[in-house]
């Protein structure tokens, strides 16, 4: 497992929490003549148990700031609440309930987590009072005492009272139990007791019945995992029972110690279950997890298992991580996180299929599921001699293949992708033993770069076959740029993975739009298909794509630079590296002038037009920004960037085309117009033709049809009740999104009004589409952030902008200057930091002005600038507001009240340094990431 280098000195701190005879020879000393069963002792007793567990928990944490050992820190816990928990147990036996002696034939155990006597901080503890007979009232006073004492001390109790039988009974229809009960450990009582039960355990429900146990854990770990998000690769993972967390490794020794009836690692090694190396690979990830969950737990005062954004840089600032080489602190500790959740998912691969064939060598019921599922044992493959299917899986037809051939290092993968193939764990093992043999020699043979092209470029298997590649380790081996990216993870809030994920999910996307998948979501898309003889440059492009971030230049560029070294390889022509160069370097653009810019300003499209120079490259452009975006995460695509990039796309097309564009502007919006009178089955033809004309050509082209929809049927019904004022809300729960439109009486403050009543309702805005129209109406869309889980609770806050809009319109209500506060955005978005930017500029328009802000995105900020837009004397003729994560990008096309352009430079400055100001107050504290 790759490791990084820690920045702190190793110290040694010896755990010596206070023993139980201690804290109850302390505890009976300040109790003096009093008894022990009153409540002025129980209280006295109760102080010295939580000073006690307060110094264990403070001696733990030192230890592990000091020496970064996690495991240490678990099991130091568990000890210090095993003599906490014998403590109590045996004041209530021995002081406060002394004649109860049937009492002292409980038997009381640790299961679940605590079981494996391991806990963080904030970690329940699960206990078991196991009784000697069917007698429920036996032992009541000393399980009650224990209880109340626990949850006195503020810990979270989990706890069962049953006798022997009822456990076994329990166990065998209940997989949860049965987990618990096969964690168990002795903590005080009766000793025989706990014994027996265990004796039992073994007997009468262990043996016989691994594969149910295995069965079930894996439905258990899939059904997490779809819960939570089926990825290891998301940027706030859970630590516990994320994917390639502490459960997944937990998962893991359950099985083998159920199937294995093994009580630790190396047992699993003696048996052949694991290597050596393997059990290390286990102990250096479960320690690394648990040290990130006990500084997690210390840190903010809680049981909190996922690492936000918040937390992430005072966590590497802990675990000893600083900046270094282009990479903050906190991108280093979490690539050391990835990177150790890939180590657990390779580890959970190899177990998991071990334990699927290891069954398959006896004639128990997991033999019989395995055989029915892979349909026999062993068979060729058409025309191979090198690779066999083994009990359904790809493996080699003999252990020196690799050796012999490294090129066979990339065909495994590409026969498994042809074939539609899992990997068989002989196969993956030998993959890892081999990773040597991928060398400079190997990544210039032809063979195999022929394979990985195809690879690369059939979209059936694309990536699934990467993913697995990545995961061996053999794709950022055979591709050394690729590996630098590998778990390489961006400390911001737009990415939602891992940069080598992204690649690979973008990879994906491409792949669904040759298949077939997206039509309907993407319909120029698929009318650009056919147009294009190089389709699979697309694949390319965007597997090179962000392979240059992380460092210190422009990733772009640099990305441009590796592709013009790495096409070659592949067998591509000096003119299909050239166009895939173009592509890396500029994949941005489209995205950014679509969502930043007027597109309906004929510089708009001239600009971007003298950038892409032929409808080849605008159409490949247009397929790979769509892909992008969609692999960013869920919910960053959306209909409505959809739409912009279509407009670009039309505005831009006839530039390069010589006028001669397949479909034109006035085709565009005759489209949009006939496909909105389609579906207004109620109107009549004067009435379509008068609503379609009070919208000026820019409405047609921008505007989504579902919003254009819900427009036309909003006005109607304010125009048809007379109403000056009208509101709209749509909930899109898929993109945790929710749009309002606004439909009013156009004036200069408009926008800034309606962005100060979002403010006012905690309401953070990600994206506004504003439209004027000819009658002096304006109609404004705005996207806010979800909120609530509940669609109607998003409905009603929905609502309640609508109405605050109202009153502040009408005078009912206003706002003040100071309008951040301390809402959960401005809480979420403190550990970021973004250069903050103003840019006034007339080469962009003809007509406008533009003034282009970017900032650190906040409560309020879209209020605040277009405030004092307005209290600069300046008329907005458009707004174009983008939210990137913690990144604010606001756009406005601006002219002064007469209507020109602002040539005066003196006032130019006014207008960059006033917002400025609200970008940066000087009150602000700035605090590096």
């Amino acid at each position: 497992m790759p490791t990084a280098t820690i920045d702190k000195p190793k110290t040694r701190t010896a755990f010596k929490p206070v023993m139980r005879d201690e804290i109850i020879r302390r505890a009976l000393v300040e109790i003096g003549d009093a008894s022990p069963a009153s409540s002025l002792a129980r209280a006295q007793f109760l102080r010295h148990v939580k000073q006690a567990l307060a110094e264990a928990h403070k001696l733990a944490e030192q230890q592990l700031l000091e020496s970064g050992n996690g495991m240490r820190c678990a099991l130091n816990l568990a000890r210090a609440e095993d003599e906490i928990i014998a403590a109590i147990h045996k004041f209530a036996t021995t002081h406060v309930y002394p004649d109860s002696a049937v009492s002292r034939s409980i038997a009381l155990a640790a299961v679940g987590g605590y079981g494996r006597a391991t806990l963080a901080p904030g970690s329940d503890i699960d206990l078991l009072f196991i009784l000697p007979g069917k007698d429920a009232t036996i032992g009541r006073e000393v399980t009650e005492y224990i209880l109340y004492m626990l949850w006195d001390l503020g810990q979270k109790v989990g706890h069962a009272v049953r006798t022997a039988d009822d456990c076994l009974a329990m166990a065998r229809s209940d997989m949860t139990v049965r987990t618990a009960t096969l964690e168990a450990r002795y903590l005080a009582g009766d000793k025989t007791l706990f014994s027996k039960l265990m004796d039992r355990f073994e007997t009468e429900i262990v043996a016989n019945t691994g594969p149910e146990f295995i069965t079930a854990k894996m439905a258990e770990r899939d059904e997490r995992h779809a819960q939570i998000g089926n990825t290891r690769y998301v940027v706030e993972p859970n630590i516990k029972d994320g994917k390639g967390g502490l459960r997944d490794l937990n998962t893991l020794f359950w099985m083998g110690k159920y199937f294995y009836q093994v009580k630790n690692g190396r047992e699993l090694v003696a048996r052949g279950v694991i290597s050596s190396e393997e059990l290390r690979t286990f102990e250096k990830a479960e320690s690394f997890l648990w040290a990130v969950r006990c500084n997690l737990h210390f840190l903010t005062g809680r049981a909190d298992e996922k690492l936000t954004f918040e937390v992430q840089p005072e966590l590497a600032r802990r675990l000893g991580y600083v900046s270094r080489s282009g990479m903050l602190g906190v991108e280093r500790f979490m690539k050391r996180y990835f990177l150790v959740a890939k180590d657990v998912g390779d580890l959970t691969r190899i177990f998991c299929t071990i334990l699927e064939f290891a069954h398959g060598k006896s004639p128990d019921l997991v033999n019989r599921v395995f055989e029915g599922l892979w349909g026999g044992r062993r068979r060729k493959i058409r025309g191979e001699t090198e690779f066999i299917v083994k009990q359904g899986r790809i493996t080699y037809a003999r252990p020196d293949i690799f050796e012999e051939n490294p090129v066979n290092l990339i065909r495994i993968f590409w026969l498994a992708g042809r074939e539609g193939l899992l990997f068989h764990p002989e196969a993956l093992k030998e993959i890892h033993r081999a990773l040597g043999l991928i060398n400079k020699d190997l990544r210039a043979n032809p063979q195999a770069n022929a394979l990985f092209r195809e690879i690369l470029t059939e979209p059936k298997s694309v990536e699934r076959i990467l993913r697995r590649m990545n995961e061996s380790g053999v794709l950022g081996k055979f591709v050394p740029e690729f590996g630098k990216i590998v778990a390489l993870m961006q400390f911001n809030m737009y990415h939602h993975f891992t940069v080598d994920e992204h690649l690979i999910r973008s990879v994906g996307e491409m792949a669904k739009v040759v298949e077939g998948e997206l039509e309907n979501e993407l319909p120029l898309t698929y009318e650009l298909l056919p147009q294009l003889s190089d389709v699979n440059l697309l694949y390319i492009a965007l597997f090179l794509h962000d392979i240059a971030k992380g460092r210190d230049e422009d990733h772009s560029v640099a990305g441009a630079r590796i592709a013009r070294k790495f096409c070659p390889r592949l067998g591509l022509t000096p003119a299909e590296t050239d166009t895939i160069a173009w592509l890396i370097e500029y994949h941005l653009l489209m995205s950014e002038i679509a969502q930043s810019r007027d597109i309906q300003d004929p510089e708009t499209a001239k600009a971007f037009a003298e950038v892409v120079q032929s409808p080849k490259r605008l159409a490949l452009l247009m397929i790979l920004t769509v892909c992008d975006i969609r692999a960013v995460g869920p919910g960053v695509w959306s209909g409505w960037k959809g739409s912009l990039l279509r407009a670009l796309y039309y505005a831009t097309e006839p530039l390069l085309s010589g006028g001669h564009s397949q479909v034109t502007h006035k085709d565009r919006i005759e489209e949009a117009q006939q496909a909105l009178a389609a579906q207004l089955t109620n109107w009549s033809p004067a009435e379509i033709s008068a609503y379609q004309d009070r919208h000026y050509s820019a409405y047609w082209l921008r505007a989504e049809s579902d919003l254009q929809l819900a427009h036309a049927r909003m006005i109607k019904k304010a125009d048809t009740a007379g109403e000056v004022f009208a509101g709209a809300v749509s909930i899109n729960a898929f993109e945790s999104i929710t749009e309002i439109s606004f439909y009013m009486s156009d004036h200069p403050r408009l926008l800034s009004l309606i962005a100060g009543a979002c403010t006012l309702c905690e309401a953070s805005i990600i994206g506004a589409q504003i439209f004027s129209m000819r009658d002096g109406q304006a109609l404004d869309t705005f996207r806010i952030r979800r909120s609530f889980t509940s669609d109607e609770d998003e409905r009603i806050r929905a609502h309640r902008i609508i109405e605050a809009v109202r009153d502040l319109l009408q005078g009912k209500r206003y706002l003040s200057r100071d309008l951040k506060g301390d809402s959960r955005l401005n809480r979420r978005v403190k550990p970021f930091s973004v250069p903050a930017e103003v840019h006034v500029s007339n080469a962009l328009s003809d007509k406008f002005t533009v003034i282009e802000v970017t900032g650190l995105d906040r409560t309020g900020l879209l209020h605040d600038l277009t405030r004092d837009l307005s209290d600069l004397n300046l008329t907005i003729g458009s707004a174009h507001i983008g939210t990137y994560g913690e990144k604010a990008v606001d756009v406005f096309y601006v002219t002064d009240l007469t209507g020109d352009k602002i040539e005066n430079k003196a006032r130019q400055k006014r207008i960059h340094d006033r917002l400025m100001q609200v970008l940066e107050p000087p009150a602000r504290v700035k605090k590096a990431s």
